[in-house]
């Protein structure tokens, strides 16, 4: 079965390049973000994963983990970091777990058939401290992730997790943001006594809360 939205991120215990790691153990109170790629020794996998390391310390502050994946054996794995940390300029500093029994793979949903039947797409959960999943973003093989816009959305996770409001498009960390549509007038009064602009009724835009 599919994994949705609001569902708690399955737990699962696996061989990783750090040990061996239990998802909801590693996470504790923190966000997280399980990403997988398709294959080790592959050109768009080796950039992602040494931008994901370069990286680190902006999920870091973000307070999210970073936990990978792929189907291939550990010793593939150890192999590939050499080739990363050459490469792309970065040490992998986060777990990257081996799977080539595919049962995390399965568990997720990270294997589609039409697209491949054995390597794991591109695909992204980010889940929150209470396990529940937050986000779901599926990439094909050819088209490797942006980071920018994985730091973006993640911003906007925690921030709109925190205060009743809705962030629009394109919005970034510090633009206005809309007053969530399940907050009336009446208690958008108590939570932004400042008052807030209404094109329309529905859409009241308020600077972003600190």
């Amino acid at each position: 079965m599919a994994i949705r939205l609001g569902d708690v991120a399955p737990d699962f215990t696996a061989e990783t390049t750090e040990g061996t790691v239990s998802l909801h153990d590693y996470l504790g109170d923190s966000w997280g973000m399980l990403f997988s790629h398709p294959k080790d020794f592959t050109p768009v996998c080796t950039t992602e994963l040494g931008a994901f390391a370069r990286r680190k310390s902006e999920f870091d502050r973000r307070n999210v983990k970073l936990i990978g994946i792929s189907v291939d054996p550990l010793e593939s794995h150890r192999s590939w970091v050499g080739d990363i940390e050459e490469t792309q300029g970065a040490e992998l500093n986060y777990p990257l777990i081996a799977d080539p029994e595919r049962k995390v793979a399965d568990l997720y949903d990270m294997i589609h058939p039409n697209a491949s039947d054995t390597l794991t797409v591109r695909s992204v959960f980010i889940i929150g401290p209470d396990k529940k999943v937050k986000l779901i973003l599926t990439y094909p093989a050819s088209t490797g992730r942006n980071v920018d816009e994985l730091l973006r959305v993640i911003d906007s996770l925690q921030l709109t997790a925190k205060h009743s409001v809705a962030t629009p498009v394109d919005w970034k960390h510090g633009d206005d943001v809309i007053i969530a549509s399940s907050l009336s007038d009446e208690d958008a009064k108590q939570k932004f006594p400042e008052g807030w602009n209404a094109p329309k009724p529905y859409l009241r835009i308020v600077p972003q809360p600190k």
